[in-house]
């Protein structure tokens, strides 16, 4: 596997042919960028949004509207923690960018049939893990194309996807 730099990581969805599709297993991220909007929701309840993101909205616009698919299944502990109310908050932009994105709870589906890494599979050839630094910031990501790795995320992706909830159906407890 190779850690892929910033530019390398947004070509493989300007390279994704047909479908790419993200497995999301943490309860919470130190995502740097989203520290100052995490914060002021957790102190007012409300979700401003960042100019910054609009970088990834229009890379998703970009990929979604030439007719390609980006999908995410986001597995969830409920009651949901902080972080994930926050999440919930920010995926307006995401679902306006063109993206398709589910919730799962944590509790319908046995721990083996999910991995423990988070993971973006690129048109069933390629998988980049998404890498932690020890501060748990995000690290970018290692891409493989070992083809029984590629198979076994593409087997969780097959089995989750009909199982999570799309977001308009889904409700965020307290």
């Amino acid at each position: 596997m190779r850690l892929l730099t910033s530019e390398e990581q947004e070509q493989l969805f300007r390279n994704c042919r047909r479908r790419a599709f993200h497995l999301e297993v943490q309860d919470s991220y130190a995502v740097e960028d989203e520290a100052e909007a995490l914060a002021k929701f957790l102190e007012t309840g409300e979700f401003e949004y960042d100019p910054e993101w609009q970088h990834w909205d229009d890379l998703m616009r970009e990929v979604t509207e030439s007719g390609r698919l980006v999908q995410r299944v986001r597995v969830v502990t409920e009651p949901h923690t902080d972080y994930t109310r926050f999440l919930y908050a920010t995926t307006g932009s995401n679902i306006d960018s063109g993206e398709d994105i589910r919730w799962l709870p944590r509790h319908a589906i046995a721990p083996a049939e999910l991995t423990t890494d988070d993971w973006w599979l690129f048109d069933d050839d390629a998988v980049a893990f998404t890498t932690f630094r020890p501060d748990e910031t995000l690290g970018g990501f290692a891409v493989t194309r070992d083809p029984k790795i590629v198979e076994y995320c593409r087997t969780v992706r097959d089995r989750v996807w009909p199982l999570a909830i799309p977001h308009a159906e889904y409700r965020i407890t307290q």
